[in-house]
């Protein structure tokens, strides 16, 4: 531990700096927090700005994002790029009916799924269904031929279902922090 003088001849242990990479433990803490929220806001910051907003000095906040990418709280950086300005006029949400749901056939279909550049998203749902799919394409003849051609013929695809997005009210958001312990203003948030 480093050590600090108090007067001359005189030293103590130095206070434990709150963004130490080896005082760091398992949990999130304010600061964490306020890295993940900055960063989700406006992922080009630069260490510096980050470090003055969330009020660090810009070494410890470089170890912090540094573990929070280790950790894989942070898995990547990313434009958000305009879908209609690079030509993609349709979004659909596609339902996949799977005809049997053996472990097998379902990793052979969820590979199938993970190859394709139109899928966006895919997710394992409850109720009717397997996978529901977020697609994106050109414009409607586009999507048909995606569909006949592509998913339909996908292994164990029984039937496809798809709903068309007629605008959006909200995408790209942010994941919410609130219910973390170290966010601000969150009743026994731990503080350091």
């Amino acid at each position: 531990m480093p050590l600090r003088s108090t007067k001359p001849g005189k030293t103590r242990p130095a206070a434990a700096d709150p963004a130490d990479k080896d005082a760091h433990g398992p949990d999130l803490d304010r600061y964490d927090v306020a890295i993940l929220a900055a960063l989700q806001a406006e992922a080009r910051l630069s260490n510096a700005e980050l470090a003055a907003r969330i009020g660090l000095s810009a070494a410890p906040t470089w170890r912090r994002v540094r573990w929070l990418e280790q950790q894989r709280y942070i898995t990547g950086y990313r434009a958000e790029l305009d879908r209609r300005r690079i030509g993609l006029g349709v979004f659909a949400f596609v339902r996949v009916d799977a005809e049997r749901n053996t472990g097998s056939a379902t990793r052979g279909l969820e590979d199938a799924i993970r190859r394709l550049p139109e899928v966006i998203s895919c997710h394992y749902i409850s109720g009717a269904g397997t996978f529901e799919l977020q697609v994106m394409a050109t414009d409607l003849d586009a999507f048909s031929r995606f569909a006949t051609d592509t998913l339909l013929n996908l292994p164990n695809v029984k039937d496809i279902h798809t709903s068309f997005s007629l605008g959006e009210v909200k995408s790209g958001a942010a994941l919410p922090l609130a219910h973390l312990a170290g966010a601000p203003g969150r009743a026994g948030a731990r503080r350091r």
